[in-house]
């Protein structure tokens, strides 16, 4: 029997239902179920589920009967959907855009909140590939919708989103090429014949004035204006806009002396006539304080001639057109990377443009209130600026440097000694014996114990050397006198026991024959001597077994050190990588014949996640605890023991 076709109205069906029912329960398994009954393969379910979906969602939409959380429980059900593999990793952005586009902007604020708090969601393997884009095409539908004016902390949410979205180098965020919005024209009466600040004072004192005296208070009432306004004052005051627009103009000879001119003029009515922290002013602030931020206040420039004094007597506004001044600056000195090779400023410009930022700064410490403090927070701002200007010079790198695998990983440095290097086996190796010339003769070698054990060590003489001087003596024919006779020295005759336990066979032998000093014994022992030993015996002077240690101790500890037979056989850096190259993923079965502890090979595990670097830090962690002993026969062995011997038949051929 052929298997059953995919119908594609009837699985829609059914995966309707089952969504209503998932919806009704809060739970995917209705629709779990359903995706495994209905046969056909994983994509056409897939797509099958996932216009389901959004027709259940335009249903709700059409029915407006349902609340946000109707529609974010359908949009939970996707995300549910995605994470068992039943639909599409797009799915959810597609609902969260339906959704969007059909309700009304207090509703979509709503929504959009569900959005900012799962944005950890977003950002998951799962969805991030999938959905960026959906995400950034809604934020962008929504920000077209919105006014800039009334909106303005939605705007702000969504741009705050959209950076917590995207990583700080994704390009499509940045503006590359340091474009300007040309399109943002301040407008304002260029024709001087229909201006009105002429008639302002005379109409405000005839009609205004009165009024205004008869309804508001004592304290209240409006102080005239201090700052004499004409229309070339409002005419070049607003021109400059122009210039903070498109600041590249600067750099023409004859816009520049125009800027230069109606800056002059400008900062010139600024530093003449300088605000005071007046009761209105405190009594705005304070209802500012009080409402804890309920009423946001957006900048917005309006430029009737009937609001010029009130907007040059604000302190906000004049921060605002300070603010400027320092940004066009900043952009007219720094490097930036896009600019034409013809906007170089020259060295007066250099120089106005210096002292103008002086007095700018200046001008800001002086508008109340806390001038101070803004304009040290406005000059911190900038200066941080600059390093981002050098970032997008330089192609705007990423931040995140991944590590290359040849980098070895480096030991932390110790901020204090650690007990094994005050016990002699840590890297710095040495131990203070509370003298200099104690210290220097301890540390002559960093392990005392294996260099008592080297062959170089052997300081036991043979029996002709060390008696020759006693059988010279002993012979009647050199008339030597008994007190002066080497076997009369408590040292020697200690020395010469126990040379004759080690070597001789007549020191165990029993005898009837009694003395009465260990010398008398000596007598007969040398005696004994005499006659095995050969005749032509040198009669020069043997140093004893004292004095060699006085004299040749040193030596014969840096001998023990330094002996090339032993230094040939220490396995080298090279061949530590060789082993460690042909081990790789093997390298624990060598760990446990090293006996290695399990925090040991956890740090090695925790250090690299390559397997040639484990089996090497193993090697190098080896070769620390053993030090001296840490040869290329010990390691041979090693590795014939655990099995490897192809790679100790390699290793003992190199």
């Amino acid at each position: 029997m052929s298997p059953s076709s995919f119908n594609f109205v009837d699985a829609k069906d059914k995966f309707t239902a089952s969504a209503v029912q998932a919806l009704t329960g809060k739970s995917i398994k209705p629709l779990i179920s359903i995706f495994n009954q209905i046969p056909g393969n994983e994509a056409e379910k897939k797509t099958t589920l996932d216009q389901a979906l959004r027709g259940v969602l335009g249903d709700l939409i059409v029915e407006q009967k349902a609340r946000c959380d109707d529609y974010l429980a359908l949009i939970y059900l996707s995300i549910d959907g995605v994470t068992e593999g039943i639909c599409s990793a797009t799915t959810p952005f597609v609902l969260l855009g339906d959704v969007l586009d059909c309700l009304p902007l207090d509703l979509c604020d709503k929504i959009f909140s569900f959005v900012e708090e799962n944005v950890s969601t977003w950002k998951s393997n799962s969805f991030y590939t999938a959905g960026k884009n959906y995400l950034l095409r809604m934020c962008n539908d929504l920000l077209r919708r919105l006014s800039k004016s009334q909106n303005t902390v939605f705007c702000g949410r969504i741009q705050l989103f959209l950076a917590r979205l995207f990583p700080l180098s994704e390009k499509s965020g940045l503006n590359l090429q340091s474009q300007f919005n040309l399109d943002n024209i301040t407008v304002f009466n260029k024709n001087e014949q229909e201006s009105t600040l002429g008639q302002k004072h005379t109409e405000e004192k005839e009609d205004g004035m009165e009024v205004e005296e008869g309804e508001m208070g004592e304290d209240d009432g409006p102080a005239p204006s201090s700052i004499p306004i004409d229309y070339n004052l409002y005419r070049k005051f607003w021109t400059l806009q122009d210039y903070f627009r498109n600041p590249v103009q600067c750099y023409d000879k004859f816009s520049w002396m125009t800027f230069l001119k109606f800056s002059d003029e400008t900062l010139a009515v600024f530093k003449s006539y300088k605000l005071d922290d007046m009761q209105a002013s405190k009594r705005k602030l304070e209802e500012l304080r009080a409402s804890s931020g309920e009423h946001v206040y957006f900048a917005k420039f309006l430029t009737s001639e009937k609001l010029m004094d009130l907007q040059l007597s604000d302190s906000n506004f004049r921060r605002h057109i300070l603010l400027q001044y320092l940004i066009l600056f900043q952009y007219l000195k720094g490097q930036v990377k896009f600019k034409s090779s013809s906007c170089v400023l020259n060295d007066d410009q250099a120089a106005w443009i210096e002292e103008t930022t002086k007095l700018v700064y200046q001008l800001l410490r002086e508008i109340p209130p806390d001038g101070d403090k803004f304009a040290a927070m406005v000059e911190h701002i900038l200066n941080t600026e600059e390093n981002w200007n050098a970032w997008k010079n330089e192609g705007c790198p990423s931040f995140v440097k991944e590590r290359t695998v040849d980098d070895k990983p480096k030991r932390l440095t110790r901020k204090r000694q650690a007990p094994e290097d005050f016990l002699g086996k840590g890297p710095d190796r040495k131990i203070f014996m509370g003298n200099d010339e104690l210290t220097r003769l301890w540390n002559l070698n960093h392990d005392n114990m294996e260099a008592c054990k080297s062959d170089s060590r052997e300081f036991m003489p043979s029996l002709d050397e060390f008696f020759a001087e006693a059988i010279e003596q002993a012979d009647p024919a050199n008339m030597v006198e008994e007190e002066y006779k080497v076997v009369r020295n408590a040292n020697y005759g200690w020395r010469a026991l126990r040379l004759l336990s080690r070597r001789s066979p007549h020191f165990f032998q029993p005898t009837n024959q009694k003395f009465k000093s260990l010398a008398d014994y000596l007598d007969s022992m040398v005696s004994k001597l005499a006659k095995e030993l050969p005749k032509d015996i040198p009669s020069e002077e043997i140093k004893t077994g004292e004095e060699d240690d006085d004299d040749n101790g040193d030596n014969l500890l840096k001998d023990s050190n330094d002996s090339p037979s032993i230094q040939s056989k220490l396995v080298t850096n090279q061949q530590m990588d060789d082993v460690a190259a042909k081990l790789g993923a093997q390298w624990k079965n060598l760990a446990s014949h090293f006996e290695m502890k399990a925090a040991e090979l956890r740090e090695i595990e925790t250090d690299s996640e390559d397997v040639d670097m484990q089996a090497k830090l193993l090697l190098v962690a080896w070769q620390d605890r053993e030090g001296t002993q840490a040869t290329v026969e010990n390691l041979v062995a090693a590795l014939n023991a655990t099995g490897f011997s192809q790679i100790a038949d390699g290793l003992s051929e190199a």
